[in-house]
């Protein structure tokens, strides 16, 4: 006797055991989700959601926290100086960034439900591409996320970067808040 199983009756099978992040990579498009990844490797989203480290060659991208962006292991050293000519820093880790903004982190792109986008669909992560805004509605996405260039990328572009976030390994990872500026950029 031969028992075919279709991918609709394992993806509920899935679903029902509450293992819908494994539904997701199951069920998911293969050539949607290589079309994210090449998105995301054009768009240099791992320049910033993936952490530096130092190497026996100087720093290097820490592959073991995959697209979590900023470490919460990091303890935030004194933020430097800005004036009116330089007035944007980064951190050595390439996931912290200062300017007239305030502080913000990369934000943890893995679908950890807990610290990163698990718990998005699809429709949340477009709107908050489109505008600006966590979730579509709450806080600012602030520079120098290019929330803009991303956000005029067609809908199946955007639903193939998801589709590729979402095939990645989760990585618990809790980002710090965003902090809105504390003083005014002083004149030179």
């Amino acid at each position: 006797m031969h028992i075919t199983i279709k991918p609709v009756v394992i993806a509920a099978t899935l679903s029902c055991l509450g293992l819908a992040p494994a539904l997701s990579v199951a069920a998911g498009n293969q050539a949607e989700i290589k079309r994210g990844a090449q998105l995301v490797e054009f768009g240099g989203c791992k320049d910033c959601h993936v952490p530096f480290k130092m190497g026996p060659k100087g720093p290097e991208k820490d592959a073991a926290r995959g697209l979590s962006g900023h470490p919460a292991d990091l303890v935030d050293a004194a933020q430097p100086t800005l004036d009116a000519y330089w007035n944007w820093a980064g951190s050595a880790t390439m996931t912290a960034f200062v300017g007239p903004w305030g502080t913000s982190y990369s934000a943890n792109l893995t679908p950890d439900k807990e610290t990163g986008i698990g718990s998005w669909r699809v429709g949340d992560f477009i709107q908050a591409m489109r505008t600006g805004k966590h979730l579509g509605a709450g806080r600012p996405i602030v520079p120098p996320m290019p929330w803009q260039a991303v956000g005029s990328l067609p809908n199946k572009d955007l639903q193939a970067i998801y589709a590729y976030l979402m095939s990645r390994p989760a990585v618990s990872n809790r980002v710090p808040d965003y902090a809105p500026p504390t003083a005014p950029i002083a004149a030179k």
